[in-house]
């Protein structure tokens, strides 16, 4: 059988060598000058082609002498091994990832032995969470030196794409409050409103973030740690003033588990015929609502605990309003009048004149 690949040197004696396929004529580096090293890389590759799963047992062979369990490594230990680092609710999360029955048939497959087509079935039979924990699962290998590269490139992975969500209106939020029976629960979505905070975040608040004096409240974010925070209107404090004065504002709703709270308030949305609204919602919502009035990008950021201002864009995407069209800008300095315009439909407000 003819060699496909043989040997090549460009420029002088001491150039470098490449790997050029008669049948293609493409030439490749093969990343080294060593005449030597080179000719056992094409002499390699050449016995590939010959014999492709005999060399694959040979190469697993090299492979079992730096990591001797590296035969014997399914993914059901990679999944293993990936939650032991894991705290809080991402733990929950990866515990709840790691039940997917799209994984089924990867369970017990050795890692190193897996094909490319064995992923893209787990990917195709599996959910958009598949795609997401999947990915983390390869990286992970990769990280721990489990796979010499990737079995599936990143490029071949399907695009992640979530399901739309948006913000709750004032008017479902005035419906959602108005039917609400329970005391405890109606402050708690009333506050999601003014806060903007994730339903964890709010439920979990303490008297003692709140500074009573000022009528303002400061507290660290239970998934990025991140300080959040601001001062309170009239309406946000009056809330503040019928909670308790020690301990949680919310008792009950700071034991319940965030899945438990999401699915109370998923049955009220759904016996006033509201849809396409969870808790997250609350947050779209103050974001949006920052957005129509001006308020200042770095002050939301620092509200809603996000050190990203690509974050707080993402939240705040559906906003309107919050521009002029150029044309209407330019036409108001023209005129010299001492204005600027809020939005094309609304009447203008100060501006300083241009110099």
């Amino acid at each position: 059988m003819k060699n496909r690949f043989r040997l090549v040197q460009l420029g002088s004696r001491d150039g470098a060598f490449y790997c050029k396929d008669v049948i293609t004529g493409s030439r490749t580096s093969l990343q080294t000058k060593d005449r030597s090293e080179a000719e056992r890389l094409i002499l390699h590759k050449n016995e590939a082609l010959r014999d492709p799963l005999l060399n694959r047992k040979i190469g697993m062979a090299y492979l079992a002498g730096t990591d001797a369990a590296i035969t014997k490594r399914t993914w059901q230990d990679v999944m293993t091994d990936i939650i032991k680092d894991k705290q809080g609710p991402t733990l929950r999360r990866w515990r709840i990832a790691i039940r997917d029955q799209a994984f089924a048939p990867l369970r017990q497959r050795v890692v190193i032995e897996t094909l490319p087509e064995e992923l893209l079935h787990v990917l195709r039979t599996g959910k958009v969470s598949t795609n997401v924990y999947l990915r983390q699962l390869q990286n992970h290998c990769l990280g721990m030196g489990w796979l010499p590269v990737p079995i599936l490139p990143r490029k071949m992975f399907p695009k992640i794409v979530h399901r739309e969500k948006r913000a709750v209106t004032w008017e479902e939020h005035g419906r959602i409050i108005n039917r609400e029976q329970n005391v405890e629960r109606r402050d708690f979505y009333e506050l999601c409103w003014h806060l903007g905070g994730s339903q964890s975040d709010i439920a979990c608040l303490k008297a003692e973030d709140f500074d009573y004096l000022n009528h303002s409240f400061c507290y660290a974010r239970r998934k990025t740690a991140n300080m959040g925070g601001t001062k309170l209107g009239a309406m946000a404090w009056a809330i503040i003033e019928r909670r308790p004065r020690t301990g949680p504002l919310f008792p009950y709703l700071s034991q319940v588990r965030e899945a438990d709270r999401a699915t109370e308030f998923k049955q009220r949305c759904a016996g006033l015929a509201i849809k396409g609204v969870t808790l997250h919602s609350y947050r779209y919502a103050w974001a949006e609502r920052s957005a129509n009035a001006g308020y200042p990008e770095r002050y939301a950021q620092r509200a809603l605990g996000q050190n990203s201002k690509i974050v707080h864009r993402a939240y705040a995407r559906k906003a309107q309003g919050q521009l002029p069209s150029l044309e209407d800008y330019e036409h108001v300095l023209r005129s010299g009048q001492n204005v600027v315009l809020k939005s094309e439909t609304e009447a203008p407000a100060s501006l300083p004149a241009r110099n």
